[in-house]
């Protein structure tokens, strides 16, 4: 049995404050700071969105991030009392700044603290910091800085006091939901009470259907975006946002209109995809780019590390294209599901597994009509891929003995660890009918699969069909 870790005394006294919320408030006058994060994470585990809003409002170091905390729903409630609790205007009566609150990130990310170390310095120091925007707190504080030299030596008279810089670290999903409008709504009035003390810094962006959220947009500023994803879109909408984005590290595109995918709206996404020297993960899905690969691929930063093309109806010329190019020869990652790969592309599909064979880590093949033919030949290329880890080639209409023959030339890789495989052809009645599946014949397959990896002490890797 796994062993639990008890609480500390002080979790356990945390977690026994929170439970009064009046009091916990009361008592935060007279905390010690280096009560504050257990009683933070304590509050926030619970849900506690009053001592949550108090605590933003007085606390005593210069950023605040969920970090590895697990947000409880409705996740946008609490989101909304701790942006509440932002102090975005300087205190009454006073000329000095009281918080010292200045970085509130409401991202998870597993490896930040709650807290980051302060280290002395002319600037409010954070690690997740944005440092590409002119609204940055950063940039601001630089600004400020030299405003402030600039009347010490022009002006006798008291300076006012400004209003200091403030950034709030947030992913935006924008699923259509009334929940996410009302957040939205929220989140602007935030941001102009501030008269512009509060820099929004969102960097993941992700939009379904674009079309209801162009006015929403307007308040975001899209310089600090580097991970977007747009499902359902006309390519001229897309790349008027990638006009203001010149960081993005991973951009995700679905269901684009056919005829969006030509002539003016095409050349604009590719000279918007040239300048993206930060680029490393592209994924393009429902997006035609029959015959049009090549334009693609010139445009590409060489560090590319995903590659995803899924339903972009790619064709001979596009495989052939794709087995010559530079651009994706160093992928670790590439997808090319619902794409038709005859054996007529087969030879370009082992040349292109052959020029990855020494980076790809993720394959993915999945409904690609690849038959017993098509596979035998790209066996060979497979089995050199040497740090594959992953290979998912489900829904493809191939037999028991390709299948034995493929497994007998992967267990030497030593590095993979998942295969998802398609059901042979021999457990259907009717090729690609649900119905007719012979459930007994697919049990003895997974025993056959199962007794070959055990025979070769691969029990390590474990294959495994797509539910139908």
């Amino acid at each position: 049995m796994d062993k639990i870790t008890p609480a500390t005394l002080l979790e356990l006294a945390a977690q026994n404050l929170v439970s009064n919320e009046d009091a916990a408030i009361c008592a935060l006058e007279e905390l010690p700071r280096d009560l504050f994060v257990p009683l933070f994470v304590a509050a926030f585990m619970g849900g506690r969105k009053k001592i949550l809003k108090a605590m933003v409002r007085i606390w005593p170091f210069r950023c605040l991030h969920i970090g590895a905390l697990s947000v409880r729903e409705p996740h946008y409630e609490i989101w909304k009392a701790m942006i509440d609790g932002l102090q975005t205007l300087p205190a009454q009566n006073s000329p000095i700044w009281g918080p010292k609150l200045r970085i509130l990130d409401l991202r998870q990310d597993a490896d930040c603290r709650t807290t980051c170390s302060e280290i002395r310095t002319t600037l409010p120091f954070c690690f997740q910091s944005c440092v590409f925007s002119q609204h940055s707190i950063l940039k601001r504080q630089e600004a400020q800085q030299g405003g402030r030299h600039i009347r010490t030596i022009t002006s006798n008279s008291e300076p006012r006091a400004p209003r200091e810089p403030m950034e709030l670290l947030l992913d935006l999903s924008l699923d259509g939901s009334l929940q996410t409008r009302q957040f939205l709504s929220f989140l602007r009035r935030k941001i102009e009470q501030s008269f512009g003390s509060l820099h929004l810094c969102c960097r993941d962006l992700q939009i379904d259907k674009m079309s209801d959220y162009k006015s929403i947009l307007k308040f975001l500023d899209l310089v600090c975006i580097d991970h977007l994803g747009i499902d359902q879109a006309c390519l001229s909408e897309v790349t008027s946002l990638l006009d203001q984005m010149i960081h993005l590290d991973s951009l995700s595109l679905s269901k684009i209109p056919f005829k969006s995918c030509k002539g003016k709206n095409f050349r604009n996404f590719l000279n918007n995809i040239r300048r993206m020297d930060n680029l490393q993960e592209l994924s393009l899905s429902f997006f035609c780019l029959t015959n049009q690969l090549h334009k693609l691929l010139r445009v590409l930063p060489p560090q590319l590390d995903a590659l995803y093309l899924s339903f972009c109806g790619l064709s001979s010329r596009d495989f052939i294209v794709l087995s010559q190019s530079s651009q994706a020869s160093n992928l670790r990652l590439l997808n090319l599901s619902n794409n038709q790969i005859s054996w007529e592309v087969s030879e370009s599909f082992q040349i292109l597994l052959e020029k990855l064979s020494g980076t790809l880590r993720h394959l993915e093949i999945n409904s690609c009509l690849m038959t017993d033919s098509t596979l035998s030949v790209v066996i060979p290329a497979l089995s050199r891929c040497s740090h594959l880890r992953v290979l998912s080639f489900a829904s493809n209409p191939i037999s028991m003995p390709t299948l034995t023959n493929l497994l007998q030339h992967l267990t030497g890789l030593m590095e993979l660890k998942h295969v998802i495989y398609p059901i042979p052809v021999h457990c259907y009645e009717q090729w690609q009918f649900n119905g007719s599946l012979d459930q007994q014949k697919l049990v003895e397959v997974q025993a056959e699969l199962k007794a070959m990896l055990e025979a070769v002490n691969r029990n390590d890797m474990h294959w495994a069909t797509c539910p139908e």
